[in-house]
């Protein structure tokens, strides 16, 4: 009963447009491109017939347009303009940054978890933000606590993992593995709490996962879908009356918030007492002390967890199946560490050029978060010539802009880290730079990633710890579906067999802090 009066709206439209779809049925002649268009309900018989494949559906439309820019008009949303073209990514960005807000569309399908955190602000709220998070991201005490905990978490946990399921022969989910890590690093480094979502004997199952770490999982799925849903007026509806798939996030996020809200209370009471002190390294002491209240704290510290727990989770996911299958790839990155006499302090990771190669290809295939939108203030005209109104959706598309020729050259649907190196004259090779409107997977200009540097070190760091002492190759030929929810998920997760790794001439396997 509850669905049919769901869908009832739904059905009055197309009922109503019914004699249009039977006799003009015609393709949409957008000079750029584009899907098929109707009246009145848009590109949404495509959208549907597409819905399991938008990431591939909207490549092939770029792929296809002249400009790499395509208009899409979806029923019930607002029209979007999505983008592969660096310079109109550029032009969002940077160049008229002020006209490209997150705006109230985004914010409402992420409000409910983010609330009024950086990563879902505008304005003066987001600027001040900014402005704060920025000055705590660049201490030396900050990267110092992350390096600490990455020490602790791998060497305590993550690595006996691996030790077992090489000795058992039993199957890693490395996807669910480097979740829960990543998840315990961002917890311990934001909060100053342990959510031991990695904890338990190696020779058994995992432990179960924090109520926290569920109910985030849950929030950002469901808030992600909302993002792709067909028709927007659905999800609305189902949280206007509680139900369903908005009833669980509706639960979900209020207990994220009362977590959150008891330790930030509990950690006011320490502090009053003396037992916490200023210098403490994680990042809600540090924003207790600089005067924020409890609700713009919490908000704060989500996004930053969220950001913190899916991201190099993701990313190190598909690398993990990208290197699993490019070995040659693999022993360069081994060779690497060799020549670094197996260390892992900070230096020696920023010298660790063939390992970020390879990690800055598999995001540039396999980005983070696929795709990013803004709305427009105002009307404006994008470099390529693409008109855009006040209010439209304009999102720019890392995943495709990784598959464009126009931009990567042929073969780019293919791994090549080699991309990412050129020779130094010596018989070297170092880092070679991509623009950040080319490979966008941290953003770029005004809103750039503030953690991007925290992020790579994590990433290479537990990429390298795993890689000095173990092989990891898939259980199973397959080729994975990128599931698009806040982060690039893999579908089914990435079971791996793991295997000791012999080194010739290596008297120690302990990788050296």
């Amino acid at each position: 009963m509850v669905t049919c009066l769901l869908f009832f709206p739904v059905f009055l439209i197309l009922l109503q447009i019914l004699p249009t779809l039977i006799f003009c049925h015609k393709k949409n002649n957008n000079p750029g491109g584009g899907p098929r268009t109707y009246p009145l309900i848009g590109c949404f018989v495509d959208f549907y017939k597409n819905r399991n494949r938008l990431l591939d559906w909207y490549t092939e439309l770029l792929a296809s347009s002249p400009t790499q820019t395509v208009v899409v008009h979806r029923l019930g949303a607002r029209r979007t303009v999505l983008t592969a073209d660096p310079a109109c990514v550029e032009h969002i960005l940077r160049s008229n940054f002020a006209n490209y807000p997150k705006g109230k569309p985004f914010t409402e399908i992420l409000g409910d978890l983010l609330g009024r955190g950086i990563f879902n602000a505008d304005g003066q709220l987001w600027h001040a933000q900014r402005k704060l998070a920025s000055r705590e991201f660049t201490t030396r005490s900050m990267r110092e606590g992350l390096i600490t905990e990455l020490e602790s978490e791998t060497s305590v946990r993550l690595l006996p993992r691996l030790r077992d399921a090489s000795v058992t022969g039993r199957h890693v989910d490395v996807q669910d593995l480097l979740r829960r890590f990543a998840f315990d690093v961002i917890c311990q480094v934001s909060l100053g709490m342990d959510p031991r979502c990695l904890e338990g004997d190696p020779s058994n199952a995992l432990s179960p996962e924090s109520e926290l770490a569920r109910a985030f999982e849950v929030a950002s799925a469901i808030s992600a879908r909302r993002g792709a849903a067909p028709v927007a007026m659905i999800w609305k509806l189902k949280r206007a009356l509680g139900i369903g798939t908005e009833r669980k996030l509706r639960e979900a996020v209020s207990l994220i918030h009362s977590q959150i809200m008891e330790l930030i209370r509990a950690r006011k009471a320490e502090m009053e007492k003396g037992v916490v002190e200023r210098s403490n390294d994680d990042f809600l002491t540090r924003l207790i002390y600089s005067g924020q209240n409890d609700e713009l704290a919490r908000d704060m510290v989500i996004s930053f967890l969220m950001a913190g727990r899916d991201t190099t989770s993701a990313a190190l996911t598909w690398f993990f199946w990208l290197i699993a299958r490019h070995p040659d790839a693999e022993r360069e990155i081994v060779d690497e560490l060799e020549r670094l006499g197996g260390r892992l302090d900070y230096h020696s990771i920023k010298e660790m050029r063939v390992l970020e190669a390879c990690l800055c290809e598999s995001m540039r295939l396999f980005p983070p978060v696929a795709w990013d939108s803004k709305h427009a203030a105002a009307a404006d005209v994008l470099p390529d010539g693409t008109r855009v109104e006040a209010g439209d959706r304009v999102t720019y598309f890392p995943y495709g802009m990784g598959r464009m020729e126009k931009i990567w050259g042929e073969g780019c649907g293919g791994f090549d880290h080699r991309r990412w190196l050129e020779a130094d004259g010596s018989g070297g090779s170092v880092a070679a730079r991509a623009s950040p409107y080319k490979f966008p997977v941290f953003q770029a200009g005004p809103r750039a990633c503030l953690g991007k540097e925290m992020a790579m070190v994590q990433m290479k760091y537990v990429a390298a710890a795993m890689l000095w002492d173990y092989e990891l190759r898939m259980a199973e030929e397959q080729t994975p579906v990128l599931v698009p929810l806040l982060t690039a998920h893999m579908a089914g997760g990435l079971p791996m067999v793991v295997k000791r790794r012999n080194r010739s001439g290596d008297a120690s396997s302990q990788i050296k802090k």
